[in-house]
């Protein structure tokens, strides 16, 4: 079993940024199902972006997903550092980068806070990229357009911005922490 410091899989991503920065962005074969909105079967292009109280990084990804199965790449700019994430929505997920190898883990969520140490709502992210709820205990905030404009799901608050689209293209996600600080996560859709 692998033994990871709270923050060895972000250190992991943001080492592997700089180290491949050369290589071009490649986005992956995406499912021969059509796109749909509000579908479990789409793939995206984009920047990430993470703060913690005691680190930042940011990464390019391609996210596709088709029913409850995923796969994500991370790079860095021009393609430096690569890191894939594969897996299922409700089940086994794995990391592999060159830096700490191939880690498993039962679930998205273990998963990250196996490599990171801390926790983040992968499985619901799923959801909310398409702005939608995850679960029937969300509070949901709307838009004039009607589109949602906010959820506050599972300890974490999620504002969505649109272009003039239904679905979102940036989410920023907020976790308070309990001495007054936050982990954010922004999240652009730079493609779908």
């Amino acid at each position: 079993m692998f033994n990871f410091s709270p923050y060895a899989l972000l250190s992991t991503v943001l080492a592997s940024l700089v180290l491949t920065a050369c290589q071009p962005m490649i986005k992956p074969q995406i499912p021969t199902t059509p796109v749909i909105e509000n579908s479990q079967n789409f793939s995206l292009q984009g920047k990430l972006g993470i703060r913690t109280p005691t680190q930042s990084g940011s990464a390019f990804y391609t996210w596709v997903q088709h029913n409850d199965q995923f796969e994500i790449e991370l790079s860095g700019i021009l393609g430096v550092g690569k890191t894939q994430i594969w897996g299922q929505k409700y089940g086994e997920a794995s990391l592999n980068s060159s830096r700490t190898g191939e880690i498993v883990a039962q679930s998205p969520e273990q998963l990250l806070k196996r490599a990171t140490g801390w926790d983040a709502p992968i499985t619901y992210l799923m959801d909310w990229i398409q702005a939608k709820a995850a679960t029937s205990t969300a509070q949901l905030t709307q838009d004039e357009q009607g589109r949602i404009s906010q959820i506050i799901e599972g300890g974490w608050t999620v504002d969505l911005s649109y272009n003039q689209s239904t679905l979102p293209n940036r989410l920023i996600l907020k976790q308070m922490l309990e001495n007054g600080q936050e982990n954010r996560i922004t999240m652009l859709i730079q493609d779908r």
